[in-house]
């Protein structure tokens, strides 16, 4: 026979984040660039009260600048949030994963890439599934580099937009 335990099990305590003197903000940020890997992690479970996702080093050193900071300073008001929200939402809908799909690939719509090439001025317009070069649709920025240079190019490098996909 077994026994059930009857009695309501105990959380452990919520951590206490500690509240950094504003006199200490710019000692602390001066120390996140000299501190080892192992330090910042230790640091982070300190202000964040759990461990770090992360362990890449420049990560880890500018959320703990921000955290520090907001410690210290306070963060957002509660209006900004809901404004940024709001503008989150009219840009997709409230769709989160396309929110984050945008901001990591294409420009938003609206934008002009810029490229001087051969002495010329190019000027690409950003539209919502295409591009717009020389009032034409075209379906990405490799085929408006290739109409303009002739040969094949990533039209993300030749426009200035290095390492982002052309999706």
């Amino acid at each position: 026979m077994t026994r059930r335990s009857t009695g309501a099990t105990t959380m452990p305590p919520a951590p206490t984040i500690p509240k950094i003197p504003p006199a200490e903000v710019l000692g602390r940020l001066a120390a996140l660039q000299t501190l080892p890997t192992p330090a910042l992690k230790e640091m982070w479970r300190q202000l964040f009260g759990r461990e770090p996702l992360i362990f890449n080093r420049p990560y880890l050193q500018s959320r703990l600048a921000y955290r520090i900071q907001e410690l210290a300073y306070g963060g957002l008001k509660p209006e900004t949030r809901a404004r940024l929200e709001a503008l989150g939402e009219q840009l997709d809908g409230g769709n989160v994963v396309l929110r984050r799909i945008r901001a990591d690939s294409r420009p938003l719509p609206g934008t002009r890439l810029v490229r001087e090439y051969d002495g010329i001025q190019h000027v690409v317009t950003v539209r919502a599934d295409d591009f717009e070069f020389e009032g034409r649709p075209y379906r990405s920025l490799s085929a408006i580099a290739r109409h303009i240079t002739g040969t094949r190019w990533n039209g993300w490098t030749f426009f200035g937009l290095k390492g982002r996909p052309e999706a």
